[in-house]
């Protein structure tokens, strides 16, 4: 009973941090797309581009992050990260012109891979096959929690405030939130974890991997890239802003912040459950492809609808599925992939491949969009997951090994090779 309440008030607190941590880039995410004007933007260009730079700039600096916690503190990593995210959330409304705003993403992009990678490596290390699911669920139901407040609160406050109002008061509770640090993150021997991961080994290179990290890039560039920078004009173009509670306005920006914090908001329950549920199951793959299936049949129903009802009810049935998605992509990725080989290596990997998509989301969905209609974008996203599905599938009836159990399936295809 001890190591697993050990296990999760560790898992808890790199979550906590994380949350607050997010709270800048996750009312970003939200605003930018209304208020550009506001930012100091002049282009609608520049909305993707500072949507995806802290993404891109985690691409070359994902490797470097790795050799630092096989040399550092997982402490000392968080605490740069919490400061990178206090200074450059404050940025967000006191700096208006493109190019600052550009190197301040960037900035974020590390402090943001400081805490993703670090946060994965040590659910890798102090997790095993029975229960890693779980803990993967309870830490992004956790830090989603500062998405949630990030999305809400900055949408519907900036609705009624301004830019500078919101992105300073994220700011002072970052840094109240910094002597926690040494209360939530425990010393610990990295060398010792980092030893123990070498000592397992099916290859990296095994079709199954790859199919994961696939996966991975996919969800990323749907999830977290396209469908989180694109569903306040896609909520926009059929609502006309006229609804109203009490004395406040309901604007697209605080319908947008309502939609993506629901998700947030059941996460810290649904994603652990789900991930319990891959823990015991022994036929883990249908657990990845139904909801892999469901999200791309509902973005293509989201761009083809024109009535706000439903556009919100279909909404809401979109993010049950994204968040099943997301909890069993990293949880195939950790317990099937990245705990039987080289840990540093493999987790690495994975979230360069998340971190390429949700790059290229924003991007690719702008530059889409200043051509064509938003629907289009939805149409385009549901055909590639779909087309996943059917990879999956394919692969499923080819491995004979593949409905019992993921890790068998791995140790499988590393034999054939």
């Amino acid at each position: 009973m001890q190591p697993n309440l050990n296990i999760s008030n560790k898992v808890r607190g790199i979550a906590i941090l994380t949350g607050v941590a997010v709270l800048g880039d996750a009312m970003l995410f939200v605003v930018l797309p209304i208020y550009w004007k506001e930012f100091g933007l002049s282009a609608v260009w520049q909305i993707g581009l500072l949507l995806s730079i802290n993404r891109l700039i985690r691409l070359p600096v994902n490797p470097l992050v790795g050799l630092f916690y096989k040399h550092f503190q997982l402490r000392t990593g968080v605490l740069l990260a919490l400061g990178i995210a206090i200074v450059t959330t404050a940025s967000y409304g006191l700096l208006q012109e493109f190019w600052s705003l550009l190197i301040m993403r960037a900035c974020w992009g590390v402090g943001w891979s400081l805490l993703r990678l670090g946060g994965f490596l040590s659910i890798v290390n102090i997790t095993d096959d029975t229960n890693r699911g779980k803990y993967i669920g309870l830490y992004n139901g956790l830090w989603g929690l500062g998405s949630l407040a990030g999305m809400l609160s900055g949408g519907i406050l900036v609705d009624q405030t301004s830019v500078l109002f919101v992105t300073t008061l994220f700011s002072v509770i970052g840094l109240c939130f910094f002597p926690f640090i040494w209360l939530f993150i425990p010393q610990q021997d990295n060398h010792q974890e980092q030893a123990n991961a070498h000592l397992t080994g099916t290859r990296i290179r095994s079709p199954y991997f790859v199919l994961v990290l696939i996966t991975g890039g996919s969800v990323g560039l749907v999830i977290f890239g396209l469908f989180s920078s694109t569903l306040s004009p896609l909520i926009g173009r059929i609502y006309a802003g006229d609804w109203s509670f009490l004395t406040l306005v309901i604007g697209a920006a605080t319908l947008t912040g309502m939609i993506q914090a629901i998700r947030w908001g059941w996460e810290p329950f649904v994603a652990p459950f789900f991930g319990k549920k891959i823990d015991s199951s022994r036929s883990k793959h249908p657990l990845l492809l139904i909801p892999l299936f469901l999200a791309g049949c509902l973005f293509i129903v989201l761009g083809n609808l024109q009535s706000i009802g439903l556009l919100l009810m279909f909404l809401l049935i979109f993010q049950i599925s994204s968040t099943l998605l997301v909890t069993a992509t990293d949880t195939f990725a950790a317990n099937n992939a990245a705990a039987q080989t080289d840990r540093v290596k493999a987790m690495t990997l994975y979230t360069i491949f998340v971190d390429v998509g949700a790059a290229l989301g924003p991007l690719l969905s702008y530059i889409i969009m200043s051509v064509y209609e938003v629907s289009i974008v939805y149409f385009i996203a549901g055909g590639l997951l779909l087309v996943i599905s059917l990879v999956w599938l394919i692969f499923m009836r080819s491995n004979p090994f593949s409905h019992h159990s993921s890790a068998v399936s791995t140790a499988y295809t590393a034999k054939k090779e």
